[in-house]
């Protein structure tokens, strides 16, 4: 399904118009339309598969990231030198900037949390090619530490909406993964200067990314380039948005937090939405075994895990709407409170993310 989208990304820049509107529409709407009519897919698979028994499933995820950098400049080089108006140019690298966010930044997501070096380096360049390299230390060294606390940056408060959380977590993200690297380093007697710090990593494939993208397209170039990755972090971060809105881990006192539960995850069961995004809405299974391979990942019924009445494309639909997104997601976050966690009777705190945190958590 994920190549389904390459075809469509050339057809818009041969044809140019409206034709790039394919991109999101298949994307969010024709897949969310097929949910609705093949259903659900409950079935668990067998966690002790072979690696081996793998190989087409990790495939997929290993040559995405050439065709995606094939594609993106691929079309830099073709937008600049062809008779496409600059409206058309800005809607094929917003579709493609879709297919880099929906596609891209899921399958780097997977290879992130691989074992094989090479396999993390294919993810650092999908990252690289979208401007957010230091998601690989958000979410590595915070999101999965802290999800469901004021200190995870991309767990959306109840009553937030997305376009307040968006622009709170372009702040807070990157300084968020630079604080979690100096406290990795000096806990090691290392400074930030030094050369295990991944920043030097991030920041040199990201000007790679825009120095090719300028001696391919010129200044045109450049700004497309950044337009895609502009396209390709809001789509990330509306599902960021989506699979923990509202959801709150149980405060102890002095900072600490109850373990991360299937409870804390939205999830969906939708068949065609988790063809596309690799299992993705499996969430609640990811956090509890986070480098498990995404064809392994686990489902959960409602008594262990809250669920989605659409998966993540429609869901992010409706985000974007928060009058809309707040009259369906409220009630469902105060039953889940009720079914969870019956005994708290103030919800104050944990709505305006002020639980205490020390300064050292990190």
């Amino acid at each position: 399904m994920s190549l389904g989208l390459v075809p469509l990304a050339v057809l818009a820049a041969g044809l140019g118009g409206w034709w790039w509107v394919l991109m999101p529409g298949y994307a969010w709407y024709l897949v969310t339309g097929l949910d609705l009519v093949l259903g659900l897919n409950e079935d668990n698979p067998d966690t002790e598969t072979p690696l081996e028994q793998l190989f087409w499933y990790r495939a997929i995820t290993v040559i995405w990231a050439p065709v995606q950098l094939c594609l993106i400049f691929g079309l830099i080089w073709y937008a600049v030198h062809s008779d496409l108006s600059g409206w058309e140019k800005l809607g094929l690298f917003f579709g493609l900037g879709v297919a880099s966010g929906t596609i891209g930044m899921v399958y780097a997501h997977e290879l992130l949390h691989q074992r094989p070096a090479w396999e993390r380096g294919l993810g650092d360049l999908l990252l690289a090619s979208t401007l957010y390299s230091h998601f690989r230390t958000e979410h590595l060294l915070v999101h999965h530490s802290w999800v469901g606390t004021p200190r995870d940056a991309v767990s959306a408060r109840y009553n937030e909406g997305f376009h307040r959380f968006f622009w709170r977590v372009l702040t807070e993200g990157p300084q968020s993964a630079w604080r979690a690297e100096r406290n990795r380093l000096a806990r090691a007697g290392r400074g930030v200067t030094d050369r295990r710090n991944p920043f030097w990593r991030y920041g040199f494939l990201q000007l790679a990314m825009l120095g090719l993208a300028l001696w391919l397209g010129g200044w045109q170039g450049l700004l497309l380039f950044i337009w895609q990755a502009f396209a390709a972090i809001w789509q990330l971060e509306l599902t960021n948005y989506v699979e923990h809105y509202g959801l709150t881990r149980r405060h102890l006192g002095e900072g600490r937090y109850e373990h991360v539960l299937p409870r804390h995850s939205w999830n969906a069961s939708h068949r065609v939405s988790n063809w596309l995004l690799i299992n993705l809405q499996r969430h609640s299974d990811h956090h509890y075994k986070p480098d498990r391979r995404f064809p392994l990942l686990q489902t959960y019924d409602e008594d262990e895990a809250p669920q989605l009445p659409y998966g993540y494309p429609g869901m992010t639909f409706v985000a974007m709407i928060p009058p809309l997104w707040r009259r369906r997601m409220n009630p469902r976050v105060r039953a889940w409170r009720r079914q969870f966690y019956p005994d708290i009777e103030d919800w104050g705190p944990y709505n305006r993310g002020e639980l205490p945190m020390p300064r050292n958590a990190l």
